[in-house]
């Protein structure tokens, strides 16, 4: 018979004084509200948030998974964070609200947890396009009987307008990613690999959210700097390739402040540009000038998105565009979060408003061994106003000021 003493499946840990949140309290209780009255609307009791963009939009905490589930329930007169014992008191700290420890000596703690501060009666909402099957399995064994809905979509529809708060967040993010893209390009020389100039990008972005963020937890920003033929995609990691002359590349800047996404994106070439891509650049160019002067409120994603496919359908180029023209920014990552709603595609009916903040960024990718071959993107950051759009983005764009001497 085992001596050891029994051990609790969760518990609080408030270890340490709460640290300082990325919004104020009154901004947390007002997002709270929005969702309260969304749930009344769907009679929904209680919420249980379980991925990192809403878990973090709702109690600042933005939590490191490592395979262990995390959650957040809101109710009508409660927050309540849920994480794993492995990270001690850091999720306190960073919450607004309560949280809740789950342990690991036992399987599915996660789930007795959640249900000890859950509602015992009443609709449960949840977000069905984060929850796996496994998961969705195990809620409907701890909650047999239960009525489930789907809220992502309501809860997406939140987020899709920012607060002042947010604004002034994202704006200090813009600003950041352009200091790190003056880094980038003065880090372009020949022969450096693309890894030593993402890495002076990003360095230089960390040093500028530690000065004037010192209360954020520095995490998760990044650089994509590509080259040449690894240009073709917008998402393509770094290598080690070495820049040459007459390269095309791509400068992608990415601050991430307490879980909030900006980015710059930029053409660039090294040293000189040759006929055939100075053509598609510029018509690339063009479309993002376009495209910026069409964000205003009242106008839909997908008519923004028919304006600039006729552009390049004019221009015999609309068969190398390889996505949408730009989204929205907000609580979001490579690797988590998405405002699907509010992105210029085809199928995306979304009228924009003021307080949106999106960007506009057209990208051509011609086939390796075709002239101009290559891949060419522009991005800005707008933020929707009354009366139109304030483009937050301040690095320059285009030809005239960024073929990089060499």
């Amino acid at each position: 018979m085992s001596n050891l003493p029994q051990r609790p499946d969760f518990l609080p840990i408030p270890n340490g004084a709460k640290d300082t949140l990325p919004f104020s309290d009154h901004e947390y209780e007002q997002r709270l509200t929005r969702l309260r009255t969304t749930m009344a609307k769907r009679s929904v009791s209680a919420v249980l948030l379980t991925s990192m963009h809403n878990v973090a939009y709702y109690s600042g905490f933005l939590y490191c998974a490592f395979g262990r589930p995390y959650g957040c329930v809101v109710t009508a007169t409660d927050c309540i964070t849920l994480s794993a014992n492995i990270d001690y008191g850091q999720p306190w700290r960073r919450c607004y609200g309560n949280n809740v420890v789950y342990t690991d000596w036992r399987r599915d703690n996660y789930w007795r947890a959640a249900k000890s501060v859950l509602p015992e009666n009443g609709t449960l909402g949840v977000e069905s396009d984060h929850l796996t099957l496994l998961q969705k399995a195990k809620l409907d064994a701890f909650f047999t009987g239960r009525q489930v809905e789907d809220v992502s979509d309501d809860i997406m529809q939140l987020r899709m307008v920012k607060s002042a708060e947010e604004i002034a967040l994202i704006k200090a993010g813009a600003r950041i990613a352009d200091i790190g893209g003056e880094a980038v390009r003065n880090a372009m020389t020949l022969g450096a690999r693309e890894i030593d100039v993402a890495m002076a990008g990003r360095d230089a972005m960390e040093l500028a959210i530690a000065k004037d963020f010192p209360d954020s937890e520095i995490r998760d920003s990044w650089v994509w700097f590509q080259s040449g033929l690894n240009t073709d995609g917008a998402h393509n990691p770094v290598t080690t390739r070495q820049l040459q002359r007459g390269d095309i590349t791509s400068l992608n800047t990415f601050p991430m402040i307490s879980g909030y996404y900006t980015a710059l994106e930029r053409t660039l070439f090294v040293g000189e540009v040759d006929d055939a891509s100075l053509k598609i650049w510029n018509a690339n160019v063009e479309a993002h000038e376009l495209g910026m002067s069409m964000i205003r409120p009242g106008v839909s994603c997908a008519e923004i998105c028919s304006v600039l496919n006729d552009f390049f359908a004019s221009n015999n180029l609309l068969q190398y565009r390889t996505f949408g023209y730009g989204h929205s920014f907000g609580v979001l990552s490579h690797y988590y979060g998405r405002e699907a709603g509010l992105e210029f595609r085809e199928d995306i009916d979304t009228v924009l408003q003021s307080d949106m903040v999106v960007s506009m960024e057209p990208m051509l990718t011609i086939p390796n061994g075709e002239p101009g071959a290559g891949g060419y993107r522009e991005h800005d950051i707008l933020v929707v106003t009354e009366s139109g759009a304030e483009n937050i983005t301040g690095f320059p764009y285009g030809p005239a000021h960024n073929i990089v001497s060499v």
